[in-house]
């Protein structure tokens, strides 16, 4: 094994990840040099290898067909990744206006559509462009607008977007520093919104006429379905917990009025919590009957068995830093883009990365 990969055995529904890695300190952490493609087409199952670095405040990966879409918050580009990792400009998105966590955010495709999350000068919204041309020579279209008015501030932005196994766009809305805003079904902020992929309100969502789909969130920021399709959410906490929810139409997650596992009549208690100080779930994925969950401060890859969601393993504890998404690449692999360089980390040279992890 060379110093670019590292191994983790085991995955999957009838069996716990293994993970043989070094202890995390808190001196700096050395990180691989990046891979060659050919060392990741040829990679072992739970051989973790580096395809990509030097990306710049990344924020989240979709695919278009097999090519990599990337998204940089505060540069406001989408990049295409080569085979070689070798990254080229898409596009810049117009009217971003970065500010603290706030810029361009998550990305999802459906189709030919590019669609958008960022922070304006006065709000959140969504776009979509459409994806002309081929793999190497990707462009976007015109900007064609979603949603638009959700509350933006330095923080508490959400920001992740994804399309369900109904075919329809979900998106995670921070409380943008305002708490009440979350119990207030008028607002857009603290809720996760499910819209047509035009942007218009579908006529079987919980509450008439809006697209709030849930609602009682803090700060969400991941979204994934299993193969039944259950829906999970990722959310910061603010002191005490962070959460791993099960999403039902028209539920009440409780923030502020509580926060973790509570108990109290009325609201949805999260399936798992944690310390924000080992934690900070940002972006998760489904793959081999588990739900892979990136972590910030917490600087570890979660794995949760969807049959025991009160558990998990935690893998690769400090060995790339700060976690800000997880995907499934179409080869089945899982691709992690790590969050070094958005101020928050300690970046070593080659930050920011995606690693690859392949799977059986």
């Amino acid at each position: 094994m060379t110093a670019a990969t590292r191994r983790i055995l085991g995955s999957g529904a009838a069996a716990s990840a293994v993970l043989v890695l070094v202890a995390c300190t808190a001196a700096p952490v050395p990180r691989p040099p990046a891979a060659t493609s050919s060392a990741s087409s040829s990679a072992e199952p739970g051989e973790a290898t580096v395809v990509a670095q030097d990306l710049d405040v990344p924020w989240s990966i979709a695919f278009h067909d097999d090519v990599a879409l990337i998204s940089e918050r505060d540069s406001a580009r989408i990049l295409e990744l080569a085979a070689d990792g070798s990254a080229r400009e898409v596009g810049v998105i117009e009217g971003v206006a970065p500010r603290g966590e706030g810029g361009l955010l998550g990305i999802a495709v459906l189709d030919d559509y590019l669609y958008a999350y960022f922070t304006g000068p006065e709000d959140n919204r969504i776009e979509r462009f459409e994806l002309t041309g081929a793999a190497g020579d990707l462009a976007l279209g015109r900007a064609e607008s979603v949603i638009s008015g959700m509350a933006a501030a330095g923080n508490h932005n959400g920001g992740r977007i994804a399309f369900g196994p109904d075919g329809m766009l979900y998106a995670t809305v921070g409380d943008a520093g305002d708490p009440s805003s979350a119990q207030d079904l008028d607002s857009l902020s603290g809720k996760i919104l499910r819209l047509t992929p035009e942007g218009a309100i579908p006529a079987d969502n919980p509450f008439e006429d809006s697209p709030v789909y849930s609602y009682g969130h803090r700060n969400p920021q991941g979204l994934a379905w299993d193969e039944g399709g259950t829906m999970y959410a990722s959310e910061f906490g603010q002191d005490t917990w962070d959460e791993l929810n099960v999403i039902e139409a028209g539920g009440d997650y409780g923030w502020p009025e509580v926060e973790g596992i509570a108990g109290r009549e009325g609201f949805i208690d999260p399936v798992q919590q944690w310390s924000p100080d080992v934690a900070s779930p940002s972006g998760i994925a489904v793959a081999d009957g588990a739900l892979w969950i990136a972590n910030l401060r917490g600087e570890r890859l979660r794995e949760v068995s969807l049959d025991d969601l009160g558990a998990a393993t935690e893998l690769l504890v400090g060995e790339y830093g700060r976690l800000r998404d997880v995907v499934v690449a179409p080869d089945d692999a899982l691709w992690i883009l790590t969050n070094n360089t958005d101020g928050r980390g300690g970046p070593s040279e080659g930050d920011d990365r995606i690693v690859r992890v392949a799977r059986g």
